[in-house]
């Protein structure tokens, strides 16, 4: 599986407000970590049920990260170099997530750039030795604000993005899910490890 990762801290790159909700206050933060029954809340997840599940992957207590945000779509606007898929469309997706706090120790890692940093390239690892597929993925380390008791704390988090190419809708949109399923999986991996968070401490 094709697999990168980015470091983007600039003034113009993204940044997350944590939690966060839109200025009409319609959409919001939903806690799926420790309440997961509220998936149902998520539009995305209901009518992109592969979405679904790599949020019940990324939420579970298999993993040390949880899950702030999240979109998909389907395209047939490609840049030049996805023309190595040899496809006309896309289907991708993207989910900002951030380390667990339900363990202190991982809440910790909030604020470590080299925690990110070791999870972006740990998981860019180990996609890129899952099969070959026409999908990819990248991950992409940004700069968050943590809304916390007494202010708000400067930290980081990560965005993953996953795409899938076909020659028409419905295999762009399988590949995507083929992608999903192979990174939900890499992170469980990861996780188990610990590597983020053994790191971090040796390093301290």
């Amino acid at each position: 599986m094709d697999a990168d990762f980015s470091i983007e801290l600039r003034r113009e790159d993204p940044v997350l407000d944590f939690p966060w909700k839109d200025p009409a206050g319609k959409f919001a933060y939903i806690e799926l970590k420790r309440r997961p029954e509220l998936m149902s809340w998520i539009e995305e997840a209901k009518t992109f049920p592969e979405l679904g599940e790599f949020l019940r992957t990324l939420n579970s207590a298999r993993s040390t990260v949880e899950t702030a945000k999240c979109d998909a779509w389907e395209t047939t606007e490609l840049s030049a170099e996805e023309d190595v898929y040899d496809a006309s469309h896309k289907f991708a997706s993207y989910v900002d997530v951030v380390f667990s706090n339900i363990d202190a120790r991982l809440s910790s890692l909030r604020q470590s750039f080299f925690a990110h940093e070791q999870f972006a390239r740990k998981l860019v690892e180990l996609l890129r030795r899952a099969p070959e597929t026409p999908s990819a993925a990248e991950v992409c380390v940004r700069r968050c604000y943590f809304g916390e008791e007494g202010g708000v704390r400067e930290g980081f988090y990560c965005t993953l993005y996953v795409s899938g190419y076909g020659n028409d809708g419905a295999s762009a949109r399988q590949n995507w899910g083929v992608g999903l399923k192979l990174t939900g999986n890499a992170i469980v991996e990861l996780s188990a490890g610990g590597d983020a968070a053994s790191r971090v401490s040796a390093e301290n």
